[in-house]
């Protein structure tokens, strides 16, 4: 007699740490770091974003969050003249999913769809977040900060964004 299982487990990761602080988080990183994400330095704004997609578009030099079927900028004008090329690994096109095996998408009449989404990272959960690098006073301590930098200034209690030139706060 032969039994089959199907086991559909949501992923936690921690960065530069042990364990994930809270149940509530897909992919959680250290406190205390002057090390933030890095965002993607596009040519092309995507055409079928997911409602959430961060990135640098290098055309405008802004930092962009897609919501909602726009294009939110996060930034002034920067200065992406610090960029350097790539030289990792040739893009093949794959991605790297931390959650859901399968992903869905918002789409602009706030209705769930099923992807692809077009990103290299892509966190999925029905009911976990983000939990952005803890880095406190980002403007004072970062001491080489690269354009597209993101973390969450435990200062200011904001997202802090680097533009290439200058640091830019959400709340």
């Amino acid at each position: 007699m032969a039994a089959f299982f199907t086991v559909n487990a949501i992923a936690q990761t921690a960065i530069e740490k042990q364990t994930v602080s809270s149940t509530s988080s897909v992919l959680d990183f250290a406190a205390g770091t002057t090390k933030g994400i890095i965002l993607p330095a596009v040519e092309t704004l995507p055409t079928t974003p997911a409602n959430g997609t961060f990135l640098l578009d290098k055309n405008d030099k802004k930092i962009k969050m897609y919501q909602n079927g726009a294009w939110v900028e996060l930034s002034n004008t920067g200065d992406i003249t610090t960029i350097v090329s790539y030289s990792g690994t040739v893009d093949n096109g794959k991605q790297t999913i931390i959650g859901s095996r399968t992903t869905k998408v918002v789409d602009v009449s706030g209705n769930y769809v099923d992807g692809p989404v077009d990103g290299v990272l892509v966190l999925e959960s029905p009911n976990k977040a983000l939990v952005l690098p803890k880095v406190a006073n980002p403007h004072l301590t970062v001491k080489s900060p690269y354009p597209g930098m993101m973390c969450y200034d435990t200062v200011s209690k904001s997202l802090a964004v680097y533009d290439g030139k200058l640091w830019n706060y959400w709340k």
